[in-house]
């Protein structure tokens, strides 16, 4: 192991590397890649490198860079891009290829504002709008987890019980533009643990047909079959961190993480990098006698739902922060999470949309505007500027 002074960008650039020399003695390593800030330094990094048995293709469009990866995965190879914002919307067609078609392609998502108006800071709202495509979706907290993630990515993607394609989301320039130490391993220990690509239905010697016409039966077939992949993530994932531990010595994030949540009396539930300033906002409410506690949803796509709700147990009071909008609804983790947390009393708060620096004070104030709060109501837009 090493460590290294790298951003969250260029850690996802090194672990996918590493990961395509991993398949060095079977299919080999490919992808797909077009520059989008704030994405552009991992695909940078990544085409630098010189990978056994690996091509990257210099694509006009993020819907062919997905295209490529979609064409390099059905062929049997390990595949990854990376994407931001308009740059995931314009790719959209070929996201849900990718999951209907079973591949296991690892994406790293740079969550930044869609536009217009433009703005390249950032906002969750691009990964959630493919919250529906059939995509594992991880949202990391730090630069290690990036790259921690990555790997475990490729993992769970090419579990012969799962075989479907993961984002690993970071948020932009708080993590993929800001460098922290960061601990890489060797490539024999990658190698060991990412096993050879062995994908059953992959383009060989005999014929086959892909994406052919389906009738409606086959299309209830095909649903209920990726549904059922969807649902054997978390037990994968389990299983893959248990191995990681082993491997490297440290433990990727479990899918719902808690922060002194044993006596709490509210809540703060959250995304990225946002649960690292709901940390420091409960140690300030713990300083100031209110009982608050945090829960980060780390995986959420499969959600959780079993572990969000043994993480918020009997806690009456709830604020779901989020960093997106739905127009006409509210926030979506708040509208994914509202319903599998019983009883409590659940409150939306929108904040930090555009990339607007969110500090532990703004979160304090939550808390303590959550301390004194009898009911919920519609969700509610900070500005934090």
């Amino acid at each position: 192991m090493t460590l290294k002074l790298i951003t969250a960008n260029h850690a996802a650039g090194m672990a996918a590397t590493m990961a395509g020399r991993a398949n060095r003695e079977a299919l080999g390593f490919g992808g797909g890649v077009y520059p989008i800030t704030p994405q552009t330094e991992c695909i940078e990094f990544l085409a630098k490198q010189d990978i056994e048995k690996g091509h990257l293709v210099r694509v006009e469009s993020e819907h062919s860079a997905m295209a490529v990866c979609i064409g390099t995965s059905i062929a049997g190879a390990r595949s990854f891009t990376a994407s931001s914002s308009n740059g995931l919307a314009y790719m959209t067609e070929n996201v849900v290829s990718a999951a209907m078609y079973r591949l296991p392609i690892v994406m790293m998502a740079v969550n930044r504002t869609l536009g217009p108006p433009w703005n390249i800071w950032v906002d969750h709202g691009d990964t959630l709008l493919l919250r529906d495509a059939g995509w594992v979706q991880l949202y990391c907290e730090d630069n290690q987890e990036v790259f921690d993630l990555i790997l475990m990515a490729f993992r769970v993607a090419e579990d012969p019980s799962v075989l479907l394609p993961v984002m690993v989301c970071q948020d932009a320039f708080v993590l993929s533009h800001t460098m922290v130490m960061t601990e890489i391993p060797t490539q024999d220990l990658v190698d060991a643990f990412l096993p050879d690509l062995d994908l059953p239905h992959r383009i060989a010697e005999s014929a086959i047909t892909i994406g052919g016409l389906d009738f409606p039966h086959e299309v209830e077939v095909h649903r209920l079959q990726l549904m059922e992949a969807m649902e054997r993530v978390p037990r994968v994932y389990a299983k893959a961190q248990d191995e990681f531990e082993a491997q490297f010595g440290r433990r990727p994030p479990e899918p719902v993480v808690s922060y002194r949540n044993e006596d709490a009396e509210i809540l703060l539930v959250s995304l990225g990098t946002t649960a690292a300033t709901a940390r420091a906002a409960v140690d300030a409410a713990r300083e100031k006698g209110i009982k608050a506690g945090s829960v980060r949803v780390a995986m959420f796509r499969p959600l959780p739902e079993a572990a969000l709700r043994a993480a918020v147990g009997g806690v009456r009071k709830v604020a779901v922060i989020d960093r997106d909008t739905c127009p006409g609804l509210g926030g979506i983790l708040w509208a994914e999470v509202r319903g599998v947390l019983g009883e409590a009393m659940v409150q939306n708060y929108i904040i930090g949309l555009g990339g607007g620096d969110v500090r532990p004070e703004h979160l304090l104030s939550l808390i303590e505007e959550m301390h004194s709060r009898e009911r919920a109501e519609a969700p509610l837009v900070k500005e934090v500027g």
